[in-house]
C-alpha cells in the first residue's frame, strides 16, 4: 500500500529542517568557544588578567575591574582586533583612582662640563622655568637639554630642599648623575684627583639636609706617575717611605707588608697609580726592601727601571758584596740595579772644603732664601740665583756664592735638582755634595716627601746618595689652616665696610642688591663655623622705640635664615635686635641715618642663649666684643 505523497515530502521537509538546526547550533557553539578562547589567550599574554568573559551565542560579553582606563581600552583594542565590534559587550569596570598611591617624583641630571641633561617628573608647582634659570644662573654657558614632565599633584615632603641640594651639588661636579627624590639623592660623579674625591665627599655630607638619604659613588682616576717612583730607607732618625707607588691594591699590601717586615712602624701607605714599568714591580720592591733590612741600614730608590741601593757608610764591605750580588741576581731582568758603599760623610754647612766642596741654601719660614757655598763660574751663578728667584720670589732671594772652577762634573744639575726640590718645602735647609745631597724641612704637603724623591732620583740619576728629612706640619697645610674666630668677624666686617646690607623699605626683607652680598659672605665665613658669632641689627631713631627694636630683631634674623639657606651651620650665632640703641652717626641727618641702619657680626665670648620658649623672646646674651 503506498504512502500518500503529501505526508512523504512533509516528512522529508521536516528532517531536512531538524538536521539545518542541528548544524547550526554545532557551528554557532564551535565558534563561540574558539572566539572565547582566542581572546582569553590574548588578554592573558598582555597581562590584562582582571577580564571576565562569558559568551551567548556569538556575543561575548567582558566583565571585570580595570586597574585603569589605559588598561580597559587596551582590553577592549585587544577584543576589537580579533572579533567584530557587535560582537563585544563591554561591562568593565575601573578602579577609583583615589586609592592608587601618589606620584613619584624624581629628576635624573646629567652633567659633562658644559652640556646638562634634565630627565624626570616634577610637580607642576616646583616650575620647570626656575629650575632652568637657576642652572643658567649657575652655569652662564651650559648647554640644557630639558626633559622634565610636570604633573599637578602635591608637593611631598622633603621634595624643595632635596632639588635645591642636588642642584647646589651639580655645581661642584662637572662629569656626574645625580638621581633625587623628595627621600633620596644618589651621586655618581668623576673627581680629578683622591684629594679632590676626599674634598667632595666631606662637602656632601655636611651639605645634605637632615632627612635626606646620601648615596654617593665618587672615583678618581689613578694618577700617572712619572717616573714611576719608591724610595725606602732605614737610618738613625728612623724607618720610612719617602715616597711609595704601586700599580694595584695587591702590589700595595705586599710592599708595605715587606716594609713592616723590615721594621717599619705607624701609618704608611702607597699611591696607587699608571706608569708601572713592570708587572713584578712588587716583587722587585719587595727585594729591594729585604736587601735595606739585610744591610742593617741605608736606602733603596727605584725610579721606574733604575734601582739605586746606598748603604751605611759602616757597612761592612764583605756583607754589602754578598747582598748586592743576590739583590742583583734575584730582580726581574729589566731592572738595573747601581749599589754604593759610600764615604763617611761630613757636613761643614758653609761652603765645604777644597776636598769636599758644598752649596748651601736655607729656606727661612718667612720665606727668605740664602744661597751659600760653590758654583762653577759666573754664568752657572746668574743662572742659580735666577732660578731661586723663579721658584721662591725675586725680592725673596739673597746670594752670597763664591766661584770655585774646580768643581766636579755634573755639579749645576746637582745644585738646580736640590734648588727645585727645597721649593716643595714650607722651610729647610739644602746641602749638595760631590757624593751627597741632603735636605732637611718641614712642609704643610703631604706629598711632599715623594714629590722631593721622584725629583731627586730623576735629576741626579741612578746611584746618587740622598737624605731626606721632611716633616709635615698640619699647621702648614693649606686645606687645614682655618681662620682664628676673631679673623673671621674682621673677614666679614671688612666686607661689610664696602657695602652694607641693604633691605626693602621699612622690612626685614633684603633688598635684590643684598642677595649677592649674602653670597659673598657666606663664601668668606664657611670656615668659621666653629665660631660663636653675635649678628647684630640696629635701625635709625625714626619711628617709635618699640617698633624700631622689633624691625632690627627682624632684621638680624633675616640675614641669620639667609646665611642657614646658604648652607652655613649657623648653631653657633645668634641674631639680636638693638633698635635705635647704640649709633654711630647723628640721627639728624639722613647721611647719619643710614650709617645706623646697619648689620654688625660680633665675637661672642662665651655661646650664645637660646630663646625663651615662654615669652617668644630671645633671653640676654653675654657680654660681645666688637
Amino acid at each position: 500500500m503506498l504512502r500518500n505523497p503529501i505526508i512523504l515530502r512533509l516528512t522529508a521537509f521536516v528532517t531536512a529542517c531538524t538536521v539545518a538546526l542541528g548544524s547550526s547550533a554545532l557551528l554557532a557553539g564551535l565558534v563561540e568557544a574558539r572566539s572565547k578562547a582566542g581572546l582569553t589567550s590574548a588578554l592573558l599574554e598582555e597581562r590584562l588578567n582582571f577580564v571576565s568573559l562569558d559568551t551567548d551565542g556569538l556575543l561575548i560579553t567582558m566583565t571585570g575591574t580595570a586597574p585603569d582606563e589605559a588598561a580597559r581600552f587596551a582590553a577592549l583594542s585587544i577584543a576589537g582586533q580579533l572579533l567584530a565590534p557587535d560582537r563585544v559587550i563591554d561591562k568593565m569596570d575601573v578602579a577609583d583612582a583615589t586609592g592608587l598611591d601618589p606620584l613619584r617624583f624624581s629628576v635624573e641630571m646629567l652633567r659633562n662640563g658644559d652640556g646638562i641633561s634634565l630627565i624626570g617628573l616634577i610637580p607642576a608647582e616646583t616650575g620647570r622655568a626656575l629650575i632652568l634659570d637657576e642652572l643658567q644662573n649657575l652655569y652662564d654657558s651650559a648647554q640644557i637639554t630639558d626633559m622634565l614632565e610636570t604633573a599637578d599633584y602635591e608637593v611631598p615632603e622633603g621634595w624643595s630642599d632635596a632639588l635645591e641640594f642636588a642642584l647646589e651639588a651639580l655645581k661642584d661636579l662637572p662629569r656626574s648623575k645625580i638621581s633625587v627624590s623628595p627621600d633620596q639623592a644618589s651621586i655618581t660623579a668623576l673627581a680629578s684627583s683622591a684629594q679632590e674625591k676626599a674634598r667632595i665627599e666631606a662637602a656632601l655630607s655636611r651639605a645634605v639636609p637632615d632627612d635626606l638619604r646620601l648615596v654617593m659613588d665618587i672615583s678618581a682616576p689613578r694618577p700617572v706617575i712619572t717616573p714611576f717612583t719608591l724610595r725606602f730607607a732605614i737610618h738613625d732618625d728612623g724607618i720610612a717611605f719617602d715616597a711609595c707607588s704601586a700599580d694595584t691594591d695587591v702590589a700595595r699590601i705586599r710592599i708595605l707588608g715587606a716594609a713592616r717586615d723590615a721594621g717599619l712602624e705607624g701609618k704608611a701607605d702607597c699611591t696607587i697609580g699608571l706608569g708601572v714599568p713592570t708587572p713584578r714591580w712588587a716583587e722587585a720592591v719587595s727585594l729591594g726592601i729585604n736587601a735595606v733590612k739585610a744591610l742593617g741600614g741605608g736606602s733603596v730608590t727605584f725610579s721606574d727601571a733604575d734601582v739605586s741601593l746606598i748603604a751605611l757608610d759602616t757597612t761592612d764591605r764583605a756583607d754589602f758584596d754578598i747582598i748586592v750580588g743576590e739583590l742583583e741576581a734575584d730582580l726581574p731582568q729589566v731592572f738595573s740595579l747601581h749599589a754604593v758603599l759610600p764615604e763617611p760623610v761630613k757636613i761643614d754647612g758653609e761652603g765645604g772644603t777644597d776636598d769636599v766642596p758644598e752649596f748651601v741654601t736655607t729656606l727661612s719660614p718667612e720665606g727668605l732664601v740664602q744661597l751659600r757655598g760653590r758654583v762653577m763660574d759666573e754664568t752657572q751663578r746668574i743662572a742659580v740665583n735666577a732660578f731661586a728667584q723663579s721658584l721662591f720670589g725675586t725680592d725673596q732671594v739673597y746670594s752670597a756664592t763664591v766661584l770655585d772652577n774646580a768643581l766636579p762634573d755634573g755639579w749645576p744639575v746637582r745644585v738646580l735638582a736640590g734648588l727645585e726640590a727645597l721649593g716643595q718645602l714650607a722651610n729647610g735647609t739644602l746641602v749638595v755634595q760631590p757624593d751627597f745631597v741632603q735636605i732637611r724641612g718641614t712642609t704643610g704637603n703631604q706629598d711632599a716627601n715623594a714629590e722631593v724623591s721622584r725629583i731627586l732620583s730623576s735629576k741626579l740619576g741612578e746611584g746618587k746618595d740622598f737624605r731626606l728629612q721632611v716633616d709635615y706640619v698640619e699647621a702648614l697645610d693649606p686645606s687645614k689652616a682655618l681662620p682664628s674666630p676673631e679673623e673671621c668677624v674682621t673677614r666679614v666686617n671688612d666686607i661689610l665696610a664696602e657695602q652694607k646690607i641693604t633691605f626693602e623699605p621699612g622690612s626685614a626683607s633684603l633688598s635684590s642688591s643684598a642677595r649677592e652680598l649674602m653670597d659673598l659672605i657666606a663664601d668668606n665665613i664657611q670656615d668659621c663655623q666653629e665660631a660663636r658669632l653675635e649678628i647684630a641689627g640696629y635701625t635709625d631713631s625714626q619711628g617709635r622705640e618699640e617698633m624700631n627694636q622689633r624691625l632690627s630683631q627682624s632684621r638680624a634674623e633675616a640675614v641669620l635664615s639667609a646665611l642657614l639657606s646658604r648652607r652655613i651651620l649657623t648653631e653657633n650665632m645668634v641674631a639680636m635686635g638693638y633698635g635705635e640703641n647704640e649709633p654711630i652717626a647723628s640721627n639728624e641727618t639722613e647721611e647719619g641715618r643710614e650709617a645706623n641702619r646697619r648689620i654688625e657680626f660680633r665675637l661672642l665670648t662665651e655661646a650664645p642663649e637660646e630663646t625663651d620658649a615662654t615669652t617668644g623672646e630671645d633671653t640676654p646674651t653675654e657680654d660681645a666684643n666688637e
